[in-house]
């Protein structure tokens, strides 16, 4: 088997490198890692990824990750054996990413102020598990089946449990998952009960949630599935391969992410640094992370909202002390993430370095939106006929709030990515019952 793929630190004095069986998050000196590829991939693929959108039988044809297969060929196979795809990577059946790709959306564009065709608003929610975690947990999964591992471990705010156990049960591996108790909506928990996972509960929130996990992991022979973890990173940068190739690889002015654990920013960043490296696109988009005001980390971090400074990758030299005493100063004030949207309550981003080097390289923004604003952009979505839930919406409100700035311009073409379909049934209805809300509909006597 040659040895195309391999982990290395993403520092760059340190750089030390691992093979790609390892199980390990960080290198020695306690920095994160990259899955890396020696060979560069021919721009031939665009057709071969066109054609295979005709499956032709094949769920790995069919799946929206193992499609762009060549490009995240980290388990070093022959990527056109059928017998060689069915016996390392993990599908279910095809459906991960099968239905995710860019829409235009109307009535948001209306409500954004943006021409309709510039914009597109790409749904994740139709991932079979209802987030774009399928992207990335079918690929850890996938190099947890690799090394052999009997038990996946995840901390969660709700999506990850659903992914992480759906595809453990498919393979028919054990699944821990840890929990901040009270704080996950019961939609989403259910399903990681359905498919099996033990639910692990935790008090406190999901910081302290995915220290115990990572706990187990190192000491308990399980495998972290955590964003973490960068087999995961490599299925989330199909979510900007999808979008690219539904534009015709026509690069659009900016891809918007809400923000979280931010390992979908280091994902398309990884995936735009990339492309450009191997000759695919010429032009580099823009990536905006929109947080909720209730978790603002990387925006108060990143605009210099706390003690001045602006924090910065700083071509792999970021000033974690900076990062540090940010994370005292909230355990000092007794500062925690809060907001409605829980699937972005995260007030330690476990991504935030590579997060960091996506803006870098992309000469990317960061900034927040009300939990109000957000439930505007979730609704007007639903206008249009697509599901998204509350954490969704900060994509189309930092649109909105953007646009108002002046930082994203009328003329812009904008990919706004839509991370899960709505779990947490009272959200809308509650939305809809208060008459003051920008597109309520109460029901009528």
């Amino acid at each position: 088997m040659q040895e195309d793929a391999f982990l290395k630190c993403v520092h760059p004095k340190c750089g030390l490198v691992y093979p790609i069986y390892s199980t390990n998050v960080q290198c020695e000196n306690g920095h994160v890692l990259d899955v890396k590829y020696k060979n560069t991939p021919s721009t031939k693929l665009k057709d071969t990824f066109y054609e295979r959108r005709n499956s032709k039988g094949s769920i790995f044809n069919e799946s929206g990750i193992w499609r762009f297969r060549e490009l995240l060929n980290f388990c070093q196979i022959d990527t056109e054996s059928l017998e060689e795809c069915s016996k390392f990577l993990v599908s279910l059946d095809g459906a991960e990413g099968r239905q995710s790709k860019p829409y235009h959306m109307s009535k948001a564009a209306e409500f954004l102020g943006i021409e309709k065709d510039g914009l597109w608003l790409q749904p994740e929610g139709y991932n079979p598990s209802g987030s774009f975690k399928d992207n990335g947990m079918v690929t850890a999964v996938t190099h947890a089946k690799l090394v052999g591992a009997k038990k996946i471990v995840c901390a969660s705010t709700g999506n990850t449990s659903a992914s992480a156990g759906m595809f453990a049960a498919n393979e028919g591996i054990d699944c821990d998952v840890y929990i901040p108790a009270g704080q996950i909506a019961p939609g989403k928990l259910s399903q990681a009960y359905q498919f099996g996972a033990q639910i692990v509960e935790v008090e406190g929130n999901f910081d302290d949630a995915l220290k115990q996990s990572l706990d187990d992991a190192q000491n308990h022979d399980g495998y972290t599935v955590n964003s973490v973890n960068p087999f995961r990173i490599e299925g989330q940068k199909t979510i900007p391969f999808r979008a690219l190739e539904y534009l015709n690889w026509d690069v659009p002015d900016w891809i918007v992410y809400p923000g979280g654990a931010l390992g979908n920013t280091s994902s398309c960043g990884k995936a735009l640094m990339e492309l450009y490296e191997w000759g695919w696109i010429k032009k580099i988009p823009r990536i905006a992370v929109i947080n909720s005001e209730g978790a603002s980390t990387l925006s108060d971090l990143y605009n210099g909202e706390f003690e001045n400074e602006e924090l910065r990758w700083n071509k792999g030299e970021p000033n974690t002390e900076l990062i540090s005493r940010y994370y005292d100063h909230l355990d000092k004030e007794g500062i925690r993430p809060k907001t409605k949207a829980t699937a972005i309550q995260i007030g330690r981003p476990a991504n935030i370095l590579k997060g960091l080097r996506a803006l870098e390289f992309t000469n990317g923004v960061a900034t927040t939106v009300t939990d109000s604003e957000m439930l505007d952009g979730m609704s007007v979505v639903g206008l249009n006929g697509f599901d998204c839930e509350m954490a969704s919406g900060a994509s189309v409100a930092g649109i909105k709030k953007l646009m108002n700035e002046e930082i994203i311009k009328k003329d812009d073409t904008v990919v706004g990515i839509l991370t899960g379909r709505q779990k947490d049934a009272m959200i809308p209805v509650d939305y809809h019952h208060n008459s003051e809300n920008t597109f309520a509909n109460p029901p009528k006597n």
